[in-house]
């Protein structure tokens, strides 16, 4: 378990929060957003939370007290505005998926039972449609992008504007209103299809134990600029990114996309990111890039051997030409939702870039675990935060069980799923799924998912995500995905087979070939490589490829059923390897 290394503001609720970090941090710069070349609209940490009152006091004022009230967008000061106005007075917020299509928006506010709900203008015929047809209990539709009331359709501006002027007029219903942190005030849905997806039910207290381990142990100050890329409606940007923004008075500024990252950290000089494992590498592959096109790759890679031993402030130095590539104030990067490959973590930290793995689920608010600037092992996602709790469960001889966390972060409950929830809370500890290890300095490391695992008929155990962190160090390989096939009808025994999404042009480049059978023979001579390096039952033994991405969750995580479902309605033939 972490130990607390840094002072933190104490709170009760979301509300809480707002009120004694605003006294704090009023006057600082909370977003800073691009209004055109050169110019910007910066929103200071007091008007964000006058416009929380007035549009909280507004809700209200609409007759949506206690009520379930969704939010559905792109990462945008509009959205965290709404998140807080409902959960800290009116109701209970639902933060939707921005990728659904419209049937499984459907099926959720169904589910749901939002009664309102804020929403960017691509969605507005959509949502349109759905009161029209009585979908669910929607009857109150409030734009982020209108500037005035029409049509039926809310706009947040001027709901934000009405009710700052309740407030003049003595409104004090939302300020004053009292929240209880320990009941259900958000709706989380894990991913998967809309009949699968279960959901999650936080209160304050989940997420505010939370914010507060956070802070206890990381570096972080009202000085850091933090980049929003992930989606926010997704508990670890919800929580390591907007919420712990605001808490720490700290500045938010958003993303413009995948192909932007570097461009964004130069212009608002980054100091704090929480991403995904796909994002880091490709950040990696520019920057290897760039070096390559300066003729500097080799010398970088010569210093890195000379100052591996050193702190990371002297890398910082040492390599200062690198981090001035991502805007020179690079901080701490957290990788998190996936497994980060071994080899780029310490790329990373081999440059003086203090990039650490942390570990949590949406039923956890999220962070388990994390390492830190003080507790960091290559490889490890860390130690539990200060008041969560880990032990194994179902140890094998090799040390290897289920991971099992205790704490106040942990969810109430899958909402009206009484089963689920008796087989995830087991003795008050939440099983997690994931199979992991745990040293005797307390640092856990993650070995795969319980659910994914292939057993072979021998008892061996093949981990798909550490196969595929193999594969995808081939040159031209985009992502990977593992799974068993039968070796015949007639035995329950299994052969491990690999699904690979190449670059077609990076692939032609790196291995002088044009034609697709030469495509095919360079990449599988490749695999045989990896074959010859790894015991036999690991071996893939055929493959197919393709230029289509996976089917992946909006945080990058391999749906590995649906990805099944696909090899096998597409019944392509795999070439074989003995």
């Amino acid at each position: 378990m972490n130990e607390k290394l840094y002072e933190y503001i104490d709170i009760n609720d979301l509300k809480d929060m707002l009120d004694k970090s605003g006294k704090l941090y009023g006057n600082n710069i909370a977003y800073k957003i691009r209004i055109e070349n050169g110019k910007y609209k910066e929103i200071t940490h007091k008007e964000v939370r006058e416009m929380i009152n007035g549009l909280g006091t507004s809700l209200l004022n609409m007759g949506l007290k206690d009520k379930r009230i969704a939010v559905i967008g792109e990462n945008r000061y509009e959205w965290e505005i709404a998140y807080l106005a409902i959960t800290c007075g009116v109701g209970t917020v639902v933060p939707l998926d921005k990728s659904l299509p419209e049937n499984e928006l459907r099926s959720l506010l169904e589910r749901s039972g939002v009664e309102a709900i804020f929403y960017s203008k691509k969605y507005e015929e959509s949502l349109v449609k759905m009161k029209l047809e009585g979908v669910g209990k929607l009857k109150n539709l409030i734009s982020m992008d209108r500037d005035i009331h029409s049509d039926g359709i809310y706009s947040e501006k001027e709901l934000i504007q009405y009710g700052r002027n309740l407030v003049k007029d003595g409104n004090n219903e939302f300020l004053n209103a009292k929240i209880d942190n320990e009941k259900m005030l958000i709706m989380l849905f894990t991913s998967g299809t809309t009949s699968q997806s279960k959901i999650v039910a936080l209160s304050h207290k989940n997420i505010c134990s939370n914010l507060m381990d956070i802070a206890s142990i990381l570096d972080v100050n009202e000085h850091d600029v933090f980049l929003s890329f992930l989606p926010i409606h997704h508990v670890f940007e919800c929580t390591v990114g907007f919420l712990f923004s605001l808490y720490k008075g700290a500045q938010t500024v958003f993303c413009d996309g995948i192909r932007h990252i570097i461009e964004n950290m130069n212009e608002y000089k980054v100091s704090i990111m929480a991403s995904v494992p796909a994002i880091y590498e490709r950040i990696f592959k520019i920057i290897a890039k760039q070096l390559e096109n300066k003729g500097k790759r080799q010398e970088i890679i010569r210093l890195e051997e000379v100052y591996k031993n050193e702190s990371m402030d002297k890398k910082k130095e040492v390599f200062k030409d690198i981090h001035d590539m991502l805007g020179g104030n690079v901080k701490l990067l957290i990788s998190g939702a996936a497994a980060l490959e071994k080899s780029i973590e310490d790329k990373y930290r081999k440059l003086g870039l203090n990039l650490v793995q942390g570990y949590g689920l949406t039923e956890t608010s999220p962070v388990v675990a994390i390492c830190t600037k003080e507790n960091y092992k290559l490889g490890s996602i860390g130690k539990s935060v200060p008041s969560v709790e880990v032990k194994l469960v179902d140890v094998d001889k090799d040390g290897m069980g289920e991971l099992v966390c205790k704490g106040p972060s942990v969810m109430l409950e899958y909402y009206e799923n009484e089963q689920a929830t008796k087989d995830a809370l087991l003795d008050g500890w939440f099983h997690t799924g994931d199979l992991a290890k745990i040293d005797d300095e307390g640092y856990i490391f993650i070995c795969g998912r319980k659910k994914s695992v292939i057993v072979l008929k021998n008892g061996k155990n093949i981990f798909p995500e550490e196969m595929e962190n193999l594969l995808n160090r081939i040159e031209g390989i985009e992502e990977s995905f593992i799974y068993g096939k039968p070796i015949s009808d007639d035995t329950n025994d299994i052969k491990i087979f690999a699904k690979l999404v190449y670059d077609e042009e990076t692939i032609k480049k790196a291995y002088k070939i044009e034609s697709s059978e030469e495509i095919y023979d360079a990449i599988f001579n490749k695999v045989k490589e990896i074959n010859r390096t790894m015991p036999p039952y690991k071996a893939v033994r055929g493959i197919i490829l393709s230029k289509e991405p996976l089917i992946k969750t909006t945080t990058g995580k391999i749906k590995r059923s649906q990805n099944l479902e696909v090899i096998m309605k597409e019944g392509k033939n795999i070439n074989e390897s003995n």
